[in-house]
């Protein structure tokens, strides 16, 4: 490891607003702060939103700095890409921002159930191909994670520069009967509002060089099992 990144890594895990634990302490079992992030990190009573996939936490920063009655936490493993994130964070004092760095599977590890409501996946790694579905951050299994922790009807946003992770979602979401609020295979040839605005360092190259970015918001319904349409229709 560089002496750079040897020294944010070691400055990451100074900040008081930042959690990252060993995969052995959460692999099954609870992490303390599961269902306490408002009391004993935030102070306040805010509605919580996450970024999953938040790399190096430009829209969770973004999203605290616009909305200051919201507390904001940012997931992702790896913790030097994070750094920039949270560094920014204490540098302009934002007491309504906190990053995570733990894989998402282990999400549940970390909430309890109707504790946050809405979450944000930011140009997540897309997964290609049919083989590779189940491990995208949309996919059935992550959305019956996310039920679990998630407030009914809470609303959940997608921006991604993958066509084939937007049309997959699409799928899913069609097939469940789940309410989409918003949808467009081109974000920025329509007016879009402050939030879609916020642009991550993935989304400026992706933009530099000509690609379209999708986005798609919807709500996920607490008591409804997400099915994973193309392996039901294998089995029929």
């Amino acid at each position: 490891m560089g002496k750079n990144k040897l020294a944010r890594w070691t400055e990451f895990g100074s900040y008081d607003n930042v959690f990252q634990p060993e995969i052995r302490e959460v692999s099954g079992n609870d992490h303390p702060i599961k269902g306490k992030w408002n009391q004993e990190l935030f102070k306040n009573e805010y509605p919580i939103v996450l970024e999953l996939g938040c790399g190096k936490g430009e829209y969770t920063v973004g999203l605290a700095k616009t909305f200051h009655h919201n507390n904001f936490i940012g997931i992702d493993i790896k913790g030097a890409r994070m750094w920039r994130g949270a560094k920014t964070a204490n540098e302009q004092n934002l007491p309504n921002v906190a990053f995570l760095r733990t894989r998402i599977e282990f999400i549940n590890s970390f909430f309890s159930e109707d504790e946050v409501d809405e979450i944000w996946i930011t140009f997540p790694d897309p997964h290609p191909g049919v083989g590779n579905s189940n491990k995208r951050l949309t996919s059935p299994w992550f959305l019956n994670s996310y039920r679990l922790f998630l407030k009914d009807k809470g609303l959940i946003h997608l921006k991604t520069d993958n066509t084939e992770l937007y049309e997959f979602t699409k799928k899913v979401l069609g097939y469940n009967n789940l309410e989409t609020t918003s949808s467009t295979s081109d974000l920025y040839s329509e007016k879009s509002d402050n939030i879609l605005s916020i642009k991550t360092h993935y989304e400026k190259m992706f933009l530099a060089a000509g690609m379209k970015i999708n986005y798609l918001s919807f709500r996920l319904d607490k008591e409804k099992i997400i099915e994973n349409a193309t392996v039901k229709a294998k089995s029929e």
